[in-house]
């Protein structure tokens, strides 16, 4: 990322950091960072270099993951499954979609969408002859930018640890997390 020295100031604020605190972590003096904020001083590269790459890392740490997003609640069903019942499960709940597992292991993902596209051309009665494609997979330590790219593609993004389903993430957990930001 690159920055210009007008936003030092702005950007700390906005970590909530001191100017003190930032010089410590930028292993400079605080009258620099004080000297450079009122523009009467303009530092050298290696200085500025110091100053911008520990801002760049702190915004990294401040940066919202996928475990931060997700709901750790997951509500699926067996390709196996009756149609209806998928449709009683997601009333049931009140949300629009389930992603379809068997043995521990994401298949495919189940609708509000699809089933009325299958029901509508009389196709199929269980979940796996009307199921898409399985959502993507992310770590729980991707970012919310990543997320909320796929999420512009897929309905929902499940969220493992170790190979394990620990969440998932859909547009309405997305815009709730923004919206309270």
């Amino acid at each position: 990322m690159t920055y210009e020295l007008e936003e030092i100031r702005k950007i700390r604020n906005k970590l909530g950091m001191t100017q003190t605190e930032l010089a410590n972590r930028a292993g400079v003096s605080q009258s620099l960072i004080a000297k450079i904020e009122s523009g009467r001083i303009d530092p050298t590269y290696t200085k500025t270099q110091k100053i911008f790459a520990a801002l760049s890392e702190l915004e990294k740490k401040e940066e919202i993951k996928a475990e931060q997003l997700m709901t750790s609640k997951i509500l699926s069903i067996g390709s196996n499954i009756s149609i209806k019942e998928a449709i009683d499960r997601m009333k049931k709940h009140k949300i629009s979609q389930l992603p379809v597992i068997d043995d521990s292991k994401l298949v495919g993902l189940v609708s509000e969408s699809t089933i009325l596209e299958a029901l509508l051309k009389s196709k199929g009665t269980q979940v796996k002859e009307v199921m898409q494609e399985a959502p993507p997979i992310v770590s729980k330590t991707t970012s919310i930018q990543v997320v909320s790219n796929l999420l512009k593609h897929y309905p929902m993004v499940m969220v493992s640890e170790e190979g394990r389903l620990i969440g998932l993430v859909t547009k309405s957990d997305l815009l709730g997390r923004l919206y309270k930001s």
